[in-house]
């Protein structure tokens, strides 16, 4: 069922509007602190909501309702860990991080073990932001598919292309701002969706317990039992709390497209309260995401639950089938918002690194003068549209089930990065060589265990992280020298 008439006109305005706000954005950009760190002028609950915003993506919407519709609500105890990890990243990262103007988490890289490993954790970055990203723009081409009858490329295309317009005028100004507005839509996109769900079920949520109950208590969260290999124990307490610890303190503390907007902040101080609040959002909005998916299992009529099944179409076929004009668009356009959101900050970060931690890296002073400044500021811009047309490749591919797909890349990746900068902060004595052979091994066990499938994907960062760290540790002890300015 394709959209007409007023959810069209909605999803047109919302498209056309969003993206003139990022271009206006534009207004007193001069150099690389203005288009990468927006000034630093946002204030805390903007960059709260807009980190709420990156950490968010169509797959979130549409994958998180999809997994407890085809089991319960234990992914929330993933969710759990979210919140801890964040509280190391307020101890451990962000003090180090402000000690400098940084424009990139490598940079802090390159203090420690030099211009080369910075570069090669910046590549390790670009190649996994790349490919997770292409994941969530995959997800977009479902959405806006089934609004407009187009085909996966042209959904893309669409998405892209005015995302790409208003992150290469716009820069992170525009970034950050069209997040807070997208937030707020989406967020009220999904009460909405929640509340006309209630008033479609007969009997309510009286009837939402009673038959998540019947069908093996779907309401149910936790789950103590322990396992490293069980895909049926892919989400319990335990794998949970530890696993999705390490996983945030990977992804918002090394991973350039969070750490840009911490490093956004007026001042330290308001980088940790922008995190540590933005935890709030994700535990609620995580919650309602996975009610919605229960009480979709109940408006289906319970139906039969195919193991392995993907369950990606539900949430998005309700939107389009049983939503009433006007507020489907409005939750349609709330979807593309938070695609949107994840392609421009994406874009911005992958832009970033690319230009800033791949200067001079055979020599010379790594500093950014103020003559080069323009010229740096042209190269971004341009930089972002390259990567625009890596995404517009990588969106077109079959990645199956997307929200497990997304997280599973990422966390083949993320190990390996956090083993090094755990690596930095924690031990004086850690060299470039111990850093680099460390990266490399983590990496090569880590795709090890996946094609083995010797441990479900929610323990994968915590043991890349501690086989980097350890192989990292005993190399540097065992090098001659520092190697760390090198």
């Amino acid at each position: 069922m394709r959209l007409r008439g007023l959810d069209l006109t909605i999803i047109i305005a919302y498209l056309g509007g969003i993206t003139l706000l990022g271009v206006l954005l534009r207004r007193g950009q001069r150099n690389l602190r203005d288009y990468f760190l927006g000034g630093r002028t946002a204030p805390w609950w903007a960059l709260a909501l807009s980190v709420v915003a990156t950490e968010t993506s169509t797959l979130t919407i549409i994958g998180t309702p999809a997994l407890a519709f085809a089991g319960n609500l234990g992914f929330l105890q993933l969710v759990l860990g979210y919140l801890a990890g964040r509280v190391g990243i307020v101890a451990l990262f962000l003090p180090h991080y402000f000690r400098g103007e940084f424009y990139t988490a490598y940079e802090y890289i390159e203090q420690r073990f030099g211009k080369r490993m910075r570069a090669a954790a910046a590549t390790l970055f670009l190649v996994t932001r790349a490919l997770v990203e292409g994941v969530r723009v995959a997800a977009v081409a479902l959405v806006v598919g089934a609004a407009f009858g187009t085909g996966p490329r042209a959904s893309v295309a669409l998405v892209l292309g005015l995302t790409l317009l208003y992150t290469f005028e716009g820069g992170m100004k525009a970034v950050i701002w069209t997040d807070v507005a997208q937030t707020v839509l989406y967020l009220g996109g999904s009460l909405a969706a929640f509340f006309l769900l209630l008033h479609r079920i007969p009997g309510g949520w009286a009837e939402v317990v009673h038959v998540s109950a019947a069908a093996g208590d779907k309401l149910r969260v936790f789950d103590f039992s322990f396992s490293l290999r069980d895909p049926a124990k892919t989400y319990t307490f335990w794998s949970g709390l530890v696993g999705g610890c390490f996983l945030t303190m990977a992804s918002h503390g090394t991973d350039q497209t969070i750490v840009q907007r911490l490093l956004a902040a007026r001042s330290e101080r308001e980088s940790k309260i922008a995190l540590l609040s933005s935890g709030a959002v994700i535990f609620g909005q995580f919650a309602l995401f996975l009610v919605l998916g229960v009480m979709l299992f109940v408006w289906h009529g319970a139906p039969p639950i195919a193991a392995g099944a993907s369950y990606d179409w539900v949430f998005p076929n309700f939107i389009v089938s049983a939503m009433p004009a006007g507020l489907r668009g409005l939750m349609m356009a709330s979807i593309l918002a938070v695609a949107m959101s994840n392609l421009s900050g994406s874009l911005n970060s992958l832009a970033a690194s690319s230009v800033v931690d791949f200067r001079n890296l055979r020599g010379g002073a790594v500093a950014i003068d103020a003559g080069s400044q323009a010229r740096l500021l042209r190269r971004s811009r341009w930089m972002t549209v390259v990567w625009g047309v890596v995404l517009l490749f990588l969106g077109t591919i079959h990645w199956g089930p997307l929200l497990e797909a997304g997280l599973t890349i990422a966390s083949i990746t993320f190990g390996s990065l956090l083993g090094i900068f755990l690596l930095g902060f924690l031990v004086r004595r850690a060299n470039a060589i111990g850093a680099f052979v460390g990266m490399i091994t983590g990496l090569a066990a880590m795709f090890v265990i996946q094609r083995e499938k010797l441990l479900v994907w929610t323990w994968f960062v915590l043991a890349g992280a501690v086989i980097t760290f350890g192989v990292g540790l005993i190399v540097s002890l065992a090098s001659p020298g520092d190697e760390s300015a090198g």
